[in-house]
């Protein structure tokens, strides 16, 4: 048998979800496509999307949740390309305070969510 996946979402669990919405909308231009909620209120589930692709970021947020997430030595990321002038973009993301790591030799920067997850920010042009 060959199988020919193909990518439909990232998941992360968000503490504070229209907090986490607003910084992905206004860093990355992402929106909420959406929704689920449970019927008991114990979870949200938020769909966001860039309008170019059909990939999503889902964010989950529970409500028996206090503290924050452990997300161990944080390799993992999730990486979006931007289009326009980069410098600007990435003064911009320091402006907002969520630069969290820079390599200028590789010509990229990362940036951090409220949680604290990194998302790598690239050039649109490869």
């Amino acid at each position: 048998m060959k199988i020919k996946g193909r990518f439909d979402h990232f998941n992360i669990n968000v503490l504070d979800l229209e907090r986490s919405i607003n910084f992905y909308s206004k860093a990355l231009g992402l929106q909420e496509v959406k929704r689920k909620k449970a019927p008991d209120g114990s979870f949200i589930l938020s769909y966001l999307g860039d309008g170019e692709t059909d990939f999503l970021l889902e964010l989950t947020w529970l409500r028996d949740r206090k503290e924050p997430y452990e997300l161990g030595d944080n390799e993992s990321h999730l990486c979006l390309r931007v289009p326009g002038n980069y410098d600007e973009i990435r003064k911009f993301h320091k402006e907002m305070g969520c630069v969290c790591y820079e390599n200028t030799d590789m010509g990229l920067y990362f940036i951090c969510d409220p949680d604290d997850y990194w998302i790598e920010i690239l050039p649109l042009e490869k």
